[in-house]
């Protein structure tokens, strides 16, 4: 079978033409990518793109994506942030078997390679410093001009070179520089520093080094020493690659990939910054990296996003290569397709009123049985009680209706979901005049259907609970972070555009029994209200806590 055959099925973009034009001409006989995270941050919702683009193409192609960590900043990257990057891939569903992979394992190679374009006269040591060079490197504008030491020797730059490691120059006071052009009009070009001295203990491999080498320069000739076919990155780096290509050039590299560039994630109301998203977390604004409302996968996971929704996401909103903002309504369009057919239905009051129904017998209990899913009969059902005291929510009641509000009122009366229909007949307040608790009746013909008695058709259902088997629960109501779709926008302050009201907590829910045994892992309808799953970090044995994933509709947009 051809490829084109195999992947018939898939929706097509720039980069399975590409591969499959590579595959079918003979330049390839299999496909090697690679997801190539600096382990400094966790991953967000971005990073999820570019994981399924990396392990998607390789599973769609028969060929292999590697996970790659380009660990060369000790003094930014922790072993944390390592685990993390495994747990959200492993997440994600994607498994890169024994092709893990460290840019430090190639610390060796690339330092003979840097010893190698100093000896063909293509590399020096700079005693100018950071400030320095960005005088010298001249603007977008303006070209640059040549460093005093550029002229320096092979012999003494070899010399310094092999002192920098040997860790005789403090931090900052000595790197290493291509020579390539001062005066291209790539700014890159313009003899980019290759190593630069860092006394700084490294995750992976320790404090054998004291020189490190620069990302562009790892890149590249990590790429060749992997056997990468398909060097696939973001558009900001589009203009590095004629320096990925220079180094490339100008070594003796083991083979030569090609860099493609796509348009990252851009996602309205949050920031994509890992440095941004460190900011907050440092100063406290949320409660870590895997805060709920963050774009982050451990946050989106923490809520209760599944990794079929995000994937269906990233497959949703294409591969291009045009910037474009996505708005993050279809990411929660996408949770709430997948929920709406997965998710088991229940009952929870988020804001309790007590409804005493007066004329149902004291101290009885009925037994009502309940879809788990309405669509899905193979679900099953689950069976809830009904007793004289329940719960309804606040917002299920008004005293002085409006026209169209079809819930409860006094006078009014509505069907209590898979039970009776009821009528409010009184109401009791406190001395400030704040409902204490509603009144009500019964009709015990109404159990199977929305009529009564005597025929009339009731309009409003609402949920409830039992208030003698009522589970209590704390539920987080989770909203946009930023108020603002562009909180990035034109150099601004980002935080000046903090959601105030992007969490509300409610500590006394009113949960049905069933959902005492709730795990995690399962995500739930809330009837009426929205898609919810248990805090993994916060429920104890003594305290649940439900994190809202995304309501049932957008409402944000109504707001």
């Amino acid at each position: 079978m051809s490829s084109n055959e195999q992947i018939a099925h898939i929706a097509n973009n720039f980069l399975r033409t590409i591969i499959d034009e590579d595959l079918k001409s003979g330049k390839h006989n299999s496909i090697v990518t690679r997801f190539p995270p600096e382990p400094n941050g966790y991953l967000h919702i971005g990073h999820a793109k570019s994981i399924c683009i990396n392990f998607g193409l390789a599973r769609d192609f028969g060929g292999r994506c590697h996970l790659r960590f380009d660990d060369t900043n000790p003094a930014k990257e922790e072993q944390e942030y390592i685990d993390s990057i495994k747990e959200s891939v492993r997440w994600l569903g994607f498994d890169w078997g024994e092709h893990l992979y460290y840019a430090s394992d190639n610390f060796e190679q690339l330092y003979q390679w840097a010893v190698f374009l100093i000896e063909q006269g293509k590399a020096y040591v700079e005693d100018l410093n950071a400030e320095q060079i960005r005088a010298y490197r001249g603007t977008l504008t303006e070209p640059g001009k040549d460093s005093p030491y550029r002229s320096r020797s092979v012999d003494e730059s070899l010399d310094l070179f092999s002192r920098m490691r040997a860790g005789e120059f403090p931090d900052g006071t000595r790197v290493l520089r291509a020579k390539i052009d001062m005066a291209s009009p790539n700014i890159n070009l313009r003899d980019p520093v290759l190593y630069r001295i860092l006394h700084t203990p490294h995750p992976h491999v320790g404090d054998a080094w004291k020189i490190y080498p620069m990302y562009d320069f790892a890149h590249g000739q990590t790429d060749a020493i992997e056997g990468i076919t398909h060097s696939i990155c973001t558009l900001e780096f589009e203009s590095h690659k004629p320096l990925y290509e220079w180094f490339l050039d100008n070594l003796p590299v083991p083979a030569r990939p090609r860099q493609y560039e796509f348009a990252r994630l851009n996602l309205t109301y949050t920031v994509m910054s890992k440095r941004k998203l460190q900011e907050l977390v440092q100063l406290q604004i949320v409660s870590g990296w895997d805060d709920p409302r963050l774009p982050t996968l451990e946050g989106l996971k923490r809520r209760g996003y599944t990794p079929a929704s995000v994937k269906n996401f990233c497959e949703q909103i294409g591969v291009g290569r045009s910037d474009s903002w996505i708005d993050v309504t279809n990411l929660e369009e996408c949770v709430r397709a997948d929920l709406n057919i997965t998710a088991p239905r229940a009952m929870a009051v988020l804001r309790p009123i007590k409804l005493i129904i007066d004329n149902y017998p004291v101290g009885q209990v009925e037994e009502m049985l309940a879809a788990n899913h309405p669509q899905n009969p193979e679900m099953g059902s689950r069976s809830i009680n009904f007793s004289r005291e329940i719960w309804i929510d606040a917002d299920d009641f008004m005293e002085i209706p409006s026209k169209g509000f079809h819930r409860l009122s006094p006078g009014g009366e509505v069907k209590l979901r898979s039970s009776y229909i009821v009528k409010c007949t009184s109401i009791t307040k406190d001395k400030n005049g704040d409902i204490v608790e509603l009144h009500g009746e019964y009709d015990p013909a109404s159990r199977e259907g929305i009529h009564t008695s005597d025929g009339r058709k009731v309009k409003g259902v609402i949920h409830w609970v039992s208030a003698a088997h009522a589970v209590t629960a704390e539920v987080r109501l989770f909203d946009r972070l930023f108020s603002d779709p562009n909180p990035d926008r034109g150099g601004a302050d980002y935080k000046q555009f903090l959601n105030p009201s992007s969490i509300e907590t409610l500590s006394n829910c009113k949960l049905e029994a069933s959902l005492s045994c709730a795990d995690s892992e399962t995500r739930y309808q809330f009837e009426r209200t929205g898609y919810f799953r248990i805090d993994p970090k916060d429920s104890t044995s003594d305290k649940m806590v439900f994190n809202r994933i995304v309501t049932l509709r957008d409402t944000w947009n109504q707001k």
